[in-house]
């Protein structure tokens, strides 16, 4: 079993992802902190401890963390999770009370807990991270491993059609708290991103034969994404939509899931048609060596995620 401690904003497939996580049998959740990003943090933390009701781990502590990015206002999200912020659930408010701690400092006692043995899961904006390492410059050394979901690091440009932040090179979480993704890649964490250039791919497509294994399953959690995936195409989305976070669980639970390259990024944070945009040194004259030296995805073995998927929910 592999401690994580998990960053998120759900959010719709920041949901799925934490039943997924939560089912899979080989990740320890020893907590989730909520930060603004799909919904405010507070709506974040509510939506988390809806999720932990519907799947009986009411054992696992949820704080809430920072309500706006570190040097920005709350930015407009054109894309609506609806009136609850995951789709439409019709979940009761939980009954699970909120972790008092702040989030930065509840992801800093949880890391000098199980120092050098838990890894972290960052789904949403990087606001919590950016201020529990600022807080603790020393984090990065005790995490075994940052996994991330943001950016994006050309190795598809299909992407660009579906990009989520308010400009055409932008991924959202990155978009929302440009200054928080740059602190956190210059930290020094054993770092991996998920790009959007991989969760968006064309052939992330949700297969009938997937759909009637959940349908026969007749669990909540696969009754869950089922009725997630119905909203977002109700609204002309694609059922991808539902799956992005999930495939950063998946690459903690099976590292094979995804192919990685080593390459050197950097945010960017003051440009007015580029804000958020994840710059990636592929020069092969006068490259820039100082640039955090981080993994992306590159790759993805789709049939492999959506059977560790579909195995969890069901």
């Amino acid at each position: 079993m592999k401690n994580l401690l998990i960053d998120t904003d759900p959010g719709i497939d920041d949901a799925v992802a934490l039943l997924f996580a939560m089912g899979c049998g080989k990740l320890d959740i020893k907590a989730i902190t909520t930060v603004s990003g799909n919904n405010s943090a507070a709506r974040c933390s509510v939506n988390a401890r809806k999720i932990l009701e519907l799947c009986g781990a009411r054992h696992i502590p949820v704080a809430c963390g920072q309500h706006t990015p570190l040097m920005r206002p709350f930015p407009h999200n054109s894309f609506s999770h609806g009136s609850d912020g995951m789709g439409e659930t019709g979940l009761a408010e939980p009954i699970l009370e909120e972790d008092q701690r702040f989030a930065p400092d509840l992801l800093i006692d949880m890391v000098d807990r199980h120092e050098g043995d838990i890894s972290i899961l960052g789904i949403g904006p990087l606001t919590n991270l950016a201020l529990a390492v600022t807080k603790d410059p020393d984090l990065p050394r005790k995490v075994s491993e940052l996994v991330i979901l943001g950016g994006a690091y050309g190795f598809d440009t299909a992407w660009s059609a579906r990009a989520t932040g308010e400009n055409p090179v932008s991924e959202w979480n990155f978009f929302f708290d440009p200054e928080a993704a740059k602190i956190v890649f210059e930290a020094g964490f054993k770092l991996t991103a998920i790009g959007l250039d991989i969760t968006a791919q064309s052939t992330m497509i949700l297969a009938e034969a997937d759909r009637q294994r959940l349908r026969q399953a007749q669990t909540p959690a696969a009754q869950f994404l089922l009725d997630r995936v119905a909203f977002l195409e109700s609204r002309s989305f694609g059922a991808y939509g539902a799956l992005i976070d999930s495939l950063a669980v998946a690459a903690l639970i099976d590292p094979d899931v995804i192919t990685t390259e080593a390459l050197r990024v950097n945010i960017e944070t003051k440009g007015e048609f580029t804000l958020g945009q994840t710059v990636v040194e592929r020069r092969q004259r006068n490259p820039r060596s100082d640039w955090p030296l981080i993994r992306a995805a590159s790759g993805v073995d789709i049939p492999r995620f959506f059977k560790l998927l579909i195995d969890s929910l069901c």
